[in-house]
């Protein structure tokens, strides 16, 4: 079980205190309550862009990574639909750098032509690179469109339309900062050999006297029920033909998500899974394939995908992957199975808990889906999933009606 303690700071700045007395290191973890969920559809990937304009200097401190380093530090970033997290572990005894430098960039970013010019550039790129450039790159462009009709799941973490990006403004940037980045909008988590009592001084030095500013209220438009199958073909410059099938599933805090997570590895992950003996192995009707699911906080989807073999059909191919699933829905589980896939996730939470920065990570993360507690009850979720429970949640999902199909084929070879 993990400990924590946490306080609050004037502003609304959450503070949990983790304690560990066998590291010499210390995670600072600090969380945002925003994500790409929280843009405007004519504004997308500005979460993502803020992820690299926070290292691009604040108001104080023109150079981010510079005394870092010096500290014997290292840090990252990541954004998703959800959130956006900034973290950094370094010598406990240069702790006050992290909360010097977390502080400073809560405050204000050092917002200029430039820097967002060279940040707008880096992203531009990385959206060619990634997603027009690379084969099946705007895979995930078209399925989250598909699925979501409502929804601001319906783009991706990069943004809807790169253009959106190259024609971001300085004052639509600094709005997007201090509507967000505030302190009553985020989660600070400390771990490493540290007392409560330090942190709250350190907490109260570098980040009591930021503004609380505006308490942000999310409303999103939330996702109706899909009421028929949705198909899209798409043609492009790759190898193979790829299938994308997509099936909404319960938010982060329902009951039915755990079943859901169980179900994709039952199915789909690994080489010992349904999806990878019957279809790859057996039938050789694809290369690969994986099942998986989005793990965001609103509904999300449950995946498969694969690439079809060379000479088999894309609809053939679609048909073993809906019989598969109907099979699972209307047969269910062996208790073999299921106690195999809860092995696995016990497993990986035993893992996570092993790193310092997982843990920091994780606690930020279970505070802010309503109270750290939870990462505690998380095991217990897993273990009440019966066989029963698993295929009721199965037969929920697996409905035509609920399903996206993604037909992502090779152009056919044009006639010399």
């Amino acid at each position: 079980m993990l400990q924590f303690e946490r306080f609050t700071v004037a502003n609304g700045l959450r503070v949990l205190v983790h304690i560990d007395r066998a590291t010499p290191m210390a995670a600072v973890n600090v969380l945002y309550d925003v994500g790409a969920r929280d843009e405007e559809p004519q504004r997308t990937g500005f979460a993502h862009l803020f992820e690299h304009l926070m290292f691009g200097g604040s108001v104080n401190i023109p150079e981010y990574d510079e005394p870092l380093q010096m500290a014997g530090g290292e840090n990252n970033a990541y954004t998703t639909n959800d959130i956006t997290n900034y973290y950094i572990q370094l010598p406990l005894q240069n702790i006050e750098t992290a909360f010097w430098l977390e502080s400073d960039r809560m405050l204000s970013l050092a917002f200029s032509e430039k820097s967002l010019d060279v940040q707008r550039k880096v992203v531009s790129e990385e959206f060619k690179e990634h997603y027009l450039n690379k084969p099946y790159g705007d895979a995930w462009h078209h399925m989250r469109s598909l699925a979501y009709k409502n929804h601001p799941y319906q783009w991706m973490t990069i943004g809807k339309d790169l253009k959106q990006i190259e024609e971001a403004q300085l004052e639509d940037v600094k709005a997007f900062f201090f509507k967000h980045y505030r302190p009553q909008n985020a989660v600070l988590c400390v771990a490493g050999n540290v007392t409560t009592e330090q942190v709250k001084q350190l907490a109260e030095k570098w980040f009591g006297d930021i503004p609380a500013g505006e308490k942000y209220l999310r409303c999103i438009p939330s996702e109706p029920a899909q009421e028929g199958p949705r198909t899209e073909t798409v043609h492009a410059d790759v190898p193979l033909d790829a299938l994308y099938k997509a099936w909404h599933i319960g938010g982060r805090m329902s009951a039915p998500y755990y079943a859901s997570d169980l179900i994709t590895e039952i199915a789909g992950n690994g080489f010992a899974s349904r999806l990878y003996q019957r279809l790859v192995k057996e039938e050789q009707l694809f290369s690969n394939i994986s099942c998986y699911h989005t793990g965001s906080i609103d509904p999300g989807l449950l995946i498969v995908e694969g690439k079809v073999r060379e000479g088999r059909s894309i609809d053939e191919a679609n048909e073993a992957v809906e019989k598969e699933m109907q099979l699972l829905a209307e047969h269910g589980v062996t208790d073999e199975e299921l106690q195999k896939a809860k092995n696995k996730i016990e497993a990986m939470i035993v893992f996570e808990d092993m790193n310092l920065l997982s843990r920091a990570n994780n606690l930020a993360f279970y505070e802010l889906l309503g109270d750290a507690a939870l990462i505690n009850d998380e095991w217990e979720r897993y273990k009440a999933v019966t066989a029963e429970s698993l295929q009721k949640t199965a037969k929920d999902i697996f409905r035509k009606e609920n399903c996206s199909t993604l037909f992502y084929k090779k152009k056919p070879e044009s006639k010399a």
